[in-house]
């Protein structure tokens, strides 16, 4: 279910800013993503700053904390985190602001391979020395038998949430936002969720695979991984869907015609 997002900073929130970067001088809200109460660009004296923030009682808002852990770790991929913090009732995390648009991922989009280069990037990334949650355990009501789950284990980083949203294009580079949802699994999860959008933004599962396959990893990735993968996320969307999330609706015809095309694959 998506947060429903402040169209002002409470005062409060501003006046930890300043605590931090010093005095605001302009703010400006965001509208972009789900999952936040506030996202804002503001400007203080000396820089730019994307802020963005849940209260401490949010059910999610160990998210945030989970995005201050990951910053370290994601360097040159993601936006560079300044700042995290806690208190007055609210979780907010500071970062370079980046001027950019969100990824196009139509096909023949000139955004796909730079989505793909930093991805490889990701793939490279050591598996960090912090709690996350695994794919096995995300993913363990959705499978028929709790064997298949460990088609899906791995110590890879993965960011699994590929809504373009999610990655800011600056000129022909692409960089990883809202790391919320970082997780550990099988190196080809990254490239078989983000396939789904890919489908749902126009491409035929052919195309999308395709796609996917510039990865090393999906070169590595069992065939019957994957055909168990496209059911679990055909029932995760149809869920997400279910429960009226309208922005869902097209995902869940993409993982459909992802699950039917894996079902007829020999």
């Amino acid at each position: 279910m998506p947060t429903p997002r402040l169209t002002e900073i409470p005062d409060t929130v501003v006046r930890l800013i300043e605590k931090v970067s010093g005095p605001v001088v302009d703010v400006g809200t965001i509208n972009a993503g789900l999952n936040s109460a506030i996202a804002a660009h503001v400007r203080t004296a000396d820089r730019s700053l994307f802020v963005k923030g849940l209260p401490l009682d949010h059910p999610r808002v160990w998210t945030q904390k989970r995005e201050a852990q990951i910053g370290p770790y994601v360097h040159g991929i993601g936006p560079e985190l300044l700042w995290h913090v806690e208190e007055d009732g609210w979780s907010i995390l500071g970062f370079e602001y980046v001027a950019g648009s969100h990824a196009d991922y139509t096909p023949d989009s000139p955004d796909l391979p730079a989505v793909m280069t930093t991805m490889l990037r990701l793939a490279e990334v050591p598996t960090p020395g912090i709690e996350l949650k695994s794919m096995p355990h995300r993913l363990r009501t959705y499978v028929d038998d709790p064997a298949d789950l460990s088609w899906f284990a791995g110590h890879n980083l993965l960011h699994t949430e590929w809504n373009p949203h999610n990655v800011l294009m600056t000129g022909n580079k692409a960089l990883f936002v809202d790391w919320g949802w970082a997780s550990t699994g099988a190196a080809w999860i990254d490239p078989a969720l983000w396939l789904l959008w890919l489908i749902a933004h126009g491409h035929t599962p052919d195309q999308a695979e395709s796609v996917a396959a510039a990865h090393p990893a999906w070169e590595l990735a069992p065939s019957t991984g994957l055909n168990i993968f496209a059911r679990v996320q055909d029932r995760i969307w149809t869920s997400i869907a279910g429960s009226g999330d309208e922005w869902a609706r097209p995902m869940r015809r993409a993982a459909r015609a992802w699950h039917e095309h894996r079902l007829r694959m020999p």
